[in-house]
């Protein structure tokens, strides 16, 4: 199983993530949207960045359990509560702080959104991956 990153020329090169991917072989694996919840069902904290953090480790937790890693993820999806771009610095500083080196350059989309099925969640995140 193999996941090619393809930035075309003709379009902007990203920062961040790939334009396209490509996986061929294997299984895939689609993880439902990850909130800044724990396992009991506690909220992570109020703000951005303590969700993101739980959501991030709560993807990995879902990915483990398929039998998939970070590497293996084709697409990932953000969607953020009331988005401004001021809302990156916490998206990426609690990627950073939780999947380090291990956040995937993938095809990505983030989507302001007014609302989640919980009015006290401020991110879902929701992830493709491929794996053998």
């Amino acid at each position: 199983m193999t996941i090619s990153r393809i930035d075309p020329e003709g379009l902007p090169t990203p920062t961040g993530y790939t334009q396209v991917t490509v996986a061929t072989g294997g299984r895939i694996v689609h993880v439902s949207g990850q909130v800044g919840v724990d396992a009991a069902g506690k909220l992570a904290g109020e703000d951005l960045g303590a969700q993101a953090e739980q959501a991030f480790r709560n993807l990995v937790t879902a990915l483990s359990a398929a039998g998939a890693s970070l590497t293996d993820v084709a697409k990932i999806t953000f969607f953020v509560v009331d988005y401004t771009p001021d809302a990156l610095g916490a998206l990426f500083g609690a990627a950073a702080a939780v999947l380090g080196a291990d956040m995937p350059i993938t095809a990505s989309t983030l989507l302001g959104v007014a609302c989640l099925s919980d009015p006290s969640h401020k991110i879902e995140i929701e992830a493709t991956a491929v794996i053998p």
